[in-house]
């Protein structure tokens, strides 16, 4: 199978945006799997191209530092997910969900009843007792990857998705999206947004029957 896009990550993303995207979210491989951000002159690029048309960046990587999350910030996000590696250090999400208020997004890969995080620096924490004490934290934001089901179409988890939705925080749905269906029981259990990635880059999906069944009517999301 040809890549998406020809492998163009800003076509896609131009293409996204002519089709409605209010929000785009770019995640760094490179960084995610290797621990080098080889791609920030592509976010950024990205991030002027969305600038330019009103639509915000919110950028991942598996970032697990202060340094990494800032990185992303820094070449334009408009948001940067703190990776689920970084839930085995309360003092690091503390710091950074106070400093960086509403620019900070906390990831929580659920795995059933665990949080198993994908890429260079694993973490397999239980997933209600991370909640407990992200409760308290001042994190304003949360993105919810079902981990088994990412890049398979399968479906959403929505037991994971329903449990970090009871912290009462703005909370975006992942993994497994392939129809209009799976977005509105996403949004239908409480998240403000979904994030769909395979079904709308190979074209299983179309962007704009996404935008429509998600409601998407407000930038923030």
């Amino acid at each position: 199978m040809l890549p998406a896009f020809g492998g163009d990550p800003v076509a896609a993303a131009g293409s996204f945006v002519s089709a409605g995207a209010m929000r785009l979210h770019v995640v760094d491989l490179d960084l995610a799997t290797g621990g080098e951000a080889r791609n920030l002159e592509v976010l950024g690029t990205i991030a002027a191209l969305g600038a330019r048309a009103g639509v915000p960046v919110q950028a991942s990587g598996g970032t697990a530092t202060a340094g990494e999350v800032q990185l992303l910030l820094d070449a334009g996000a408009d948001r940067a997910v703190l990776g689920s590696t970084a839930l085995r250090d309360r003092v690091l999400v503390t710091g950074l969900a106070e400093r960086l208020a509403g620019r900070l997004v906390i990831g929580v890969e659920t795995d059933g009843d665990r949080i198993r995080s994908r890429g260079r620096r694993p973490v397999d924490l239980p997933l209600n007792d991370t909640l407990g004490w992200l409760g308290e934290v001042a994190a304003e934001r949360f993105v919810v990857t079902s981990v088994p089901r990412v890049g398979h179409l399968s479906g959403p988890d929505l037991g994971g998705l329903r449990a970090v939705l009871a912290l009462g925080r703005p909370t975006v749905g992942a993994g497994g999206v392939a129809t209009t269906d799976d977005i509105r029981a996403i949004r239908s259990a409480g998240a403000e947004g979904v994030i769909v990635g395979r079904a709308t880059l190979e074209g299983s999906l179309d962007l704009a029957a996404a935008l429509a069944a998600g409601g998407q009517d407000d930038p923030g999301r």
